[in-house]
């Protein structure tokens, strides 16, 4: 019976990590219900057997480890940060036919924390979860070659001067915020502006430098000494200095 709604009969009322199963498929849903019996520690809260039945379960019920068919999100890009907005606090396990070098980058971009094969042995597989549920990243050796070329890549486009991102003085002090650890609200309050005008600016800046996230931006301004600059651009500021 294809399940939508998150109602489990007969799962393990208090697991220890939760788990939401996200597949197009009901025998590979019912398989994965038997490796997480009641002794893994895992449990399956809820189930979906479509994208858009995804979004309502996340949203109904919480869990620790979404575990999604590849294949589901095909050609929606925008689909894992679309779930991660429902629900940040989850993590994101891919199982995936096949490999493919740019679909793999793109989905840890994205907030996957891992990238599994269909046919991963029972074992492996409640040991991903175990992993990721602790705050790990479950990635196999040809990824990792993968992830790190990109970033190559990324920063040595970055570096050549036809195509340095010019950044404006309000960009440089959120940036000089971001890199100092301040949340969103203190960087606000220190230039005289609201959250929502911080993080407008915020996806600017990501657009601008080729990032994805606050920490690919600390990496990038570590890498390319923005930081510094940042900072002062920021003492200036504070000092009333004109720019």
């Amino acid at each position: 019976m294809t399940q939508t709604n998150g109602q489990m009969n007969g799962a393990d009322a208090n697991p220890e990590i939760r788990v939401i199963l996200a597949d197009s498929q009901a025998i590979y849903r019912v398989g994965m219900r038997k490796v997480f019996g009641p002794d893994s520690g895992v449990g399956v809260v809820a189930e979906a057997e479509s994208l858009s039945a995804l979004q309502e379960v996340v949203q109904h019920h919480p869990a620790d480890v979404l575990l999604l068919e590849g294949s589901m999100i095909a050609g929606t890009a925008n689909a894992i940060p679309a779930v991660l907005r429902y629900a940040p606090q989850l993590k994101i396990i891919v199982q995936s036919s096949s490999a493919e070098e740019s679909h793999t980058v793109d989905l840890y971009r994205r907030g996957v924390r891992g990238i599994i094969p269909r046919s991963i042995s029972p074992e492996l597989l409640i040991k991903c979860v175990c992993k990721i549920a602790a705050g790990e990243t479950w990635i196999d050796n040809q990824s990792v070659n993968w992830v790190i070329e990109a970033y190559r890549s990324q920063a040595s486009a970055l570096t050549n001067p036809k195509s340095q991102p010019r950044l404006n003085q309000k960009e440089m002090l959120i940036i000089a915020g971001i890199t100092q650890g301040k949340r969103n609200k203190e960087i606000a309050y220190q230039l005289g502006t609201t959250e929502q005008v911080v993080k407008n600016y915020l996806r600017k800046i990501y657009d601008k430098l080729g990032v994805s996230d606050r920490l690919e931006l600390a990496l990038y301004c570590l890498h390319h000494q923005l930081h510094k600059r940042a900072a002062e651009v920021e003492s200036r500021a504070l000092e009333g200095t004109p720019q």
